[in-house]
């Protein structure tokens, strides 16, 4: 069953084509890879699933919800959650109040709000410390929980962004470039940490990698585009072996 679909979605930027007529399917529970070169529209369909974009035709789809035009506090809300490709964390904030205020989108009070202290608000911030500081033992981080997030290692910074985005509960996480900038130890570990948290938190996971042999060895599908065109989706191993992308991806004749 289809968790997410997009139905012929275009974006236009004055007269630019960004993304041409995007038809996509994504399971749930699956790994779903987004590949294509740079300019090929990957990151401006991320932002209309999250809805920083909304498309200028065609229709985004899910859980059989059409989610055009929502903004992204309520997406979040839904159970859509994303991170970015250049990591934004709040540096002067612990490792553990980075976690917690990323439930701000889910709860009635927010992380701030819990400062006021009611009873209310009591009960609320001891429900997320307890699930912030599992999240935290789930990627790897507990020990660090006190620590300045610009303290972390830049792998394990990609972990506590994955851990806040994980706060919001979600049924899809998009994950933008999560290796980039990561050495060849860190990718390994990447990988099975993806697996790991799709199989704990019974996620469905986009992501759109650069790095050809994270995505062969996690995706369970993969779509390509090529000039905000689809050219090809589907099983990995077919993809992968498909002539068009071959040409278009790899740029060499197949």
């Amino acid at each position: 069953m289809a968790i997410l679909s997009l139905e012929g979605v275009s974006q236009e930027f004055g007269g630019l084509l960004a993304l041409d007529q995007v038809r996509l399917e994504v399971e749930a529970g699956k790994v779903f890879g987004i590949i294509g070169p740079n300019g090929a529209g990957k990151t401006t369909l991320f932002n209309i699933i999250t809805g920083i974009y909304t498309p200028s035709s065609g229709q985004v789809i899910y859980k059989e919800k059409a989610i055009n035009g929502l903004p992204p506090y309520e997406l979040a809300r839904l159970g859509i959650a994303r991170t970015f490709q250049n990591i934004r964390l709040f540096n002067k904030l612990s490792v553990l109040d980075n976690v917690k205020v990323g439930f701000h989108g889910v709860t009635k009070a927010g992380f701030f709000g819990s400062m006021l202290g009611l009873p209310g608000e009591r009960r609320e911030e001891k429900a997320i410390s307890k699930r912030a500081h599992e999240l935290l033992e789930m990627v790897g981080l507990d020990d660090k929980k006190m620590e300045y997030a610009d303290s972390l290692a830049y792998g394990e910074q990609r972990r506590l962004e994955i851990a806040r985005a994980l706060a919001l509960n979600p049924s899809l996480l998009l994950l933008d470039e999560p290796a980039a900038g990561m050495n060849a130890s860190e990718k390994l570990n990447l990988m099975s940490f993806i697996e790991e948290i799709r199989d704990h938190e019974d996620l469905t996971i986009l992501l759109v990698e650069h790095d050809m042999n994270v995505v062969m060895n996690i995706c369970d599908q993969i779509a390509v585009l090529d000039y905000g065109r689809k050219i090809a989706d589907g099983p990995t191993e077919e993809v992968k072996n498909d002539p068009r992308v071959i040409q278009s991806y790899l740029g060499v004749e197949a």
